[in-house]
């Protein structure tokens, strides 16, 4: 593969989200009641653009996760992490980005 048929590649630090009673998205536990950090990257298929942390993106199961973190990814390392389906225009509350960066900073 060329030059040319490179793409820019982004790693996400996100957590998986869950709607509460009010239809309000809420840091989703696993089954022990942790909440996790997982990662992801943008894909070359992937719809939508990254603006900021705090946007919901899908992953390829269709899980929502807001998006806390992204940086650079370099190219040959793209199969290291799994793409993303779409990152969305829609935003968590302030406060609940807030609660994730904490949980973000807890891991390192």
């Amino acid at each position: 593969m060329g030059k040319k048929d490179q793409y820019p590649v982004f790693k996400y630090w996100g957590i998986p989200l869950q709607m509460d009673n009010s239809g309000q998205y809420q840091l989703k536990a696993d089954p022990k009641g942790q909440i996790l950090v997982h990662t992801w990257r943008q894909g070359k298929h992937t719809k939508g653009k990254f603006v900021q942390p705090g946007q919901v993106a899908l992953t390829e199961n269709n899980l929502a996760v807001v998006i806390v973190k992204a940086e650079k990814w370099p190219f040959k390392r793209r199969h290291e992490e799994t793409p993303l389906q779409r990152i969305l225009t829609q935003q968590v509350a302030p406060s609940l980005l807030a609660k994730a960066q904490t949980q973000l900073q807890s891991i390192g």
